[in-house]
């Protein structure tokens, strides 16, 4: 296989099929949404994009310049309330911002989740209130550490044990799969306090701690090495070993409702998956949009037999699909998105959101490598990124197959004998 082909000096994308502006398309969008998202645009395109293009190769690091970007432009707070110094907005305009910086590199579009108001549910209100300032500028941006190596999938089944000595907690265990942990300014620790009776669920006695540390560093008792990723670069993903870390006892996740020891943490990581899942549906949509806006160009580009391979009727009739399958994804997270601003419970529409755009995402971008034939498995051209990172979101915040059974579960009871 050869290629002759280099990466395009510019991404420029045809405004014939850029989505419609959005106070067109349904009655929950604004003008003030439009401008959003224009704006989100492009700073992706002018500033991410290149960024992505040069460094991802690399497996490279967000640089700092992103970073303070995105505290300049308030993407960090999006969902934080304008009191606190966030814009104010919802879970729509989180995910549509994503979106849009998905399309240039999901990473950038992924570090927006280390932050909104996580990491700030502490007791102290004047502390929570800091917090909160700091989480919307970027400068409190952290880290998840749920999974382990038997708890994926299966998170009551998290066996990293926090033991009370006075003031402190005494962390021990091993946790696995925790993007930024050592860039981070805290990461939040999913630890068992205390083990479940017989007969009661097994998720009870799991609880939040905060593990407050320096950017570019672990504390005392916490070391832990990369994973390599066959994608999704710009930060770096690890695998964990907590060997007795101290936390002190104020630095304990207030769930709502919780009394200590019944469950509390595990029902608050599943009420950050329901969002979490539209925002990976939102960043699906935009990997996928990706790769079609990367055809519309090659397809012109391209020639063969004397003319534009654009001009023959299978790929124009596949780069239809693909541009079909992108916008019924995008009108379902923002269906979801919307549901969860409201406060209704949506755990079944988030798990099928999640299923349906990302599974249309790794289709739509492989077919966008098959439109761009030998070039399109190249590292000269973006298309490649957009697939590989695609393909993770079928597998982090729940995989294809826990979409489902959350899904038949919601709408199928088991019998007796299951």
């Amino acid at each position: 296989m050869t290629s002759t082909a280099s990466r395009p000096e510019t991404d420029a994308v045809p405004d014939t099929w850029l989505p419609e502006p959005p106070e067109l398309l349904a009655p929950w969008h604004t003008p003030a949404r439009a401008a959003l998202q224009e704006q989100a645009r492009r700073f992706a395109m002018d500033e991410v994009l290149p960024v992505a293009n040069e460094l991802d190769p690399q497996k490279g690091e967000i640089p700092q310049r992103i970073l303070e970007r995105l505290g300049e432009l308030g993407y960090f707070g999006i969902t934080i309330p304008a009191e606190d110094g966030g814009l104010g907005l919802g879970v729509f305009e989180y995910c549509m911002v994503s979106e849009e910086l998905a399309r240039a590199w999901m990473s950038v579009a992924s570090i927006l989740a280390r932050s909104q108001g996580m990491g700030t549910a502490v007791a102290d209100p004047q502390r929570r209130a800091d917090l909160l300032r700091r989480s919307a500028g970027g400068s409190w941006i952290g880290a998840v550490a749920l999974s382990e190596p038997d708890a994926g999938s299966d998170l009551a089944n998290v066996q990293t044990r926090a033991v009370r000595e006075g003031d402190e907690w005494v962390v021990t265990g091993h946790k696995r799969w925790c993007g930024n942990a050592k860039a981070a300014d805290f990461i939040q620790v999913l630890v068992r306090v205390a083990d479940p009776e017989p007969g009661e669920s097994r998720s009870r006695g799991l609880r939040n701690l905060l593990l407050v540390k320096e950017r570019g560093s672990f504390p005392a008792g916490l070391s832990g090495y990369p994973i390599d990723k066959v994608g999704y670069h710009g930060f770096l993903t690890w695998d964990l070993t907590f060997d007795g870390v101290r936390i002190p006892a104020d630095d304990l996740i207030v769930e709502a409702g919780g009394d200590g020891d019944s469950g509390a943490g595990f029902r608050e990581a599943q009420k950050f998956l329901n969002t979490a899942r539209v925002h990976t549906a939102a960043r699906a949509v935009g990997l996928a949009r990706a790769a079609v806006e990367d055809s519309v160009l090659y397809l012109q580009e391209r020639e063969q037999f004397g003319h534009p391979i654009g001009d023959f009727q299978a790929l124009r009739f596949a780069l239809a699909d693909m541009a079909a399958q992108v916008e019924q994804a995008r009108a379902f997270y923002r269906q979801v998105a919307h549901l969860l601003d409201e406060g209704l419970p949506c755990e079944r529409e988030a798990a099928m959101v999640k299923l349906q755009a990302t599974e249309m995402a790794v289709r739509v971008t492989n077919q966008a490598m098959q439109q761009h034939g030998g070039n399109g498995y190249t590292t000269e051209r973006q298309v490649e990124r957009h697939w590989r990172d695609a393909r993770l979101t079928t597998i982090f915040e729940g995989t294809s197959e826990i979409q489902k059974l959350i899904i038949s579960n919601k709408m199928l009871p088991r019998s007796p004998l299951s």
